[in-house]
């Protein structure tokens, strides 16, 4: 049954992701790769493998902080405020990140003959986030297929499902999302006004659950 790589970053989706398939996933890969809040959902990503005893890696991708442009990459003050329907929110995109790490994922999946690499994306992403879209997961899942000789699989099973869907599954698995980090300023607690925390709060609050998170506003 365990034939699955996940890309785990230690926020609300993937961690979903990780407990909703945890008896396929045989390891589960964090990328650092210098954005604001790497530091904070790491930790999550941790946690949550140890808990279910699933082994964790730690890659480093730091070459993206130095050549790469995203506000993601420059500091708590470089991110935007407002929810992720305003241009604004654009500047957070760090350029082909999803291709770069799954193409990672799937050598790893490919060195330990496993035959699938999971990512979260979900229908929320697609606004502004292109490697997150159906057209990309259908083309890289044909490239990664094409590519390596055991026909390594993309599968994202959230691809069409809201952030809120996520919430309500999470909820059924008992998941405690004050145990996951969204914010993209990556300060000491949710700055509750970035894109990611507004998408928080209102995918809680859709899914009927009390929301714990600590937040600056």
């Amino acid at each position: 049954m365990k034939d699955s790589v996940l890309i785990l970053s230690g926020g609300m989706d993937s961690v979903t992701l990780l407990y909703d398939e945890h008896e396929r996933i045989a390891l589960a890969i964090s990328f650092d790769y210098g954005s604001n809040h790497n530091g904070k959902e790491i930790p999550f990503a941790q946690l949550h493998c140890k808990r279910l005893g699933i082994p964790h890696v730690i890659i480093p991708l730091d070459f993206m902080g130095k050549y790469f442009k995203s506000s993601l990459l420059e500091g708590a003050d470089a991110i935007p405020e407002g929810h992720y329907d305003d241009d604004n929110m654009k500047s957070t995109v760090v350029p082909f990140r999803n291709g770069i790490m799954l193409s990672i994922a799937v050598g790893v999946a490919e060195s330990h003959s496993l035959a699938y690499v999971m990512m979260a994306n979900h229908g929320g992403d697609h606004t502004i986030y292109p490697d997150c879209r159906p057209e990309f997961v259908e083309a890289f899942d044909a490239a990664a297929k094409a590519g390596t000789f055991v026909g390594v699989r993309l599968r994202s099973p959230y691809t069409n499902m809201t952030k809120a869907d996520i919430a309500r599954r999470g909820k059924e698995l008992g998941i405690d999302y004050s145990e996951t980090w969204s914010c993209y300023k990556g300060t000491e607690h949710h700055c509750g006004k970035c894109g990611t925390c507004v998408e928080r709060r209102e995918a809680l609050a859709e899914a009927g659950i009390e929301d714990t998170t600590v937040y600056d506003d």
